[in-house]
């Protein structure tokens, strides 16, 4: 009996985590509709004069300049 019961116990509580990772569902659709109504426009103009305003940089960034050496080494024979 005790077996059957924490059996019963085990199914249980998967059941609620799967529940738990699908979100609720109808209550979820609902929650995702009003939120895309929500946000902002971008405006075109606006996102045009923040990309003239960033500055252009005059040496090309390296992003694996902290792993390898920034000379050749020259080996002797």
């Amino acid at each position: 009996m005790r077996i059957l019961i924490m059996a019963a116990l085990v199914l249980a509580l998967m059941a609620a985590s799967a529940q738990a990772q699908m979100g609720g569902g109808r209550r979820h659709s609902n929650e995702s509709g009003q939120k895309a109504d929500n946000k902002p426009k971008v405006d075109e103009k606006a996102y045009r004069a923040a990309l003239e305003r960033i500055p252009e940089s005059k040496e090309k960034y390296d992003p694996w300049s902290g792993a390898r050496p920034s000379e050749p080494v020259k080996t002797s024979k």
